[in-house]
């Protein structure tokens, strides 16, 4: 009953707001992907632009498939732009293109939060495949020892996601200040890409509340037994 409780009271609601925030993401990119870019700027050509005006060299940048599936990659230092940013020129894709220029500058110029978040992937990977079997088999067992160490495993996941956020934040500050400064867009356009941004950014958000309201939950119910 105590679990069922505090299942509906925490995670439940974090859920909610994390498929609302996912929606927002789904809705702002298919708007804006409507209204084209009044100069035919692509998504490929923004990442091109925002590297060179912050003077950063070396980045390839690649078409991939997948909606949505873009990302920067700091081993390869490659931008992967997915095929409804790559070659469109829209608002929406402008404004992605740019995010993911935005993370290339970031460790270009060495920004701590990327290098920390970077330095903790493999703790975090391991932590969010065994954190939760861990506690189940603990709780199973009787085996204090296994519990708190999948409740310390599923810390490491959400500090890594706290500090995604800033991380993401930053590199749509960078790209939209971008976009903005050197008049890439015009400004309705240029409000249209940050929209698309913040609704992104809302599913990082969104991620964090749902693995918090997890460690909550998790540790309540270690201290209670």
């Amino acid at each position: 009953m105590f679990i069922d409780s505090m299942f509906l009271m925490l995670v439940v609601p974090a859920i909610l707001f994390a498929m609302w925030a996912q929606h927002r993401v789904t809705s702002s990119f298919r708007r804006y992907s409507e209204m084209p870019t009044s100069n035919g700027l692509t998504g490929a050509d923004a990442a091109r632009d925002v590297l060179a005006q912050s003077g950063v060299t070396g980045v390839t940048i690649e078409r991939i498939e997948g909606h949505l599936t873009d990302h920067y990659d700091p081993r390869t230092s490659t931008i992967r732009l997915s095929e409804s940013v790559y070659d469109k020129a829209t608002v929406a894709a402008v404004g992605v293109a740019a995010h993911e220029a935005g993370h290339a500058i970031q460790h270009a110029h060495g920004y701590s939060p990327m290098h920390i978040r970077n330095a903790i992937i493999p703790v975090t990977n391991f932590g969010s495949k065994l954190a939760v079997p861990l506690v189940i088999l603990g709780f199973v067992l009787g085996m204090t020892g296994l519990i708190n160490l999948g409740i310390i495993l599923f810390g490491a996941v959400v500090v890594f996601q706290l500090i995604t956020l800033p991380v993401e934040f930053n590199a749509s500050s960078r790209a939209l200040a971008t976009l903005d400064g050197y008049a890439m867009l015009t400004v309705p356009e240029v409000e249209g890409s940050k929209r698309v941004l913040s609704a992104a950014a809302l599913t990082y958000v969104g991620a964090l509340a749902v693995s918090l309201a997890q460690l909550i939950r998790l540790i309540a119910i270690s201290r209670s037994r």
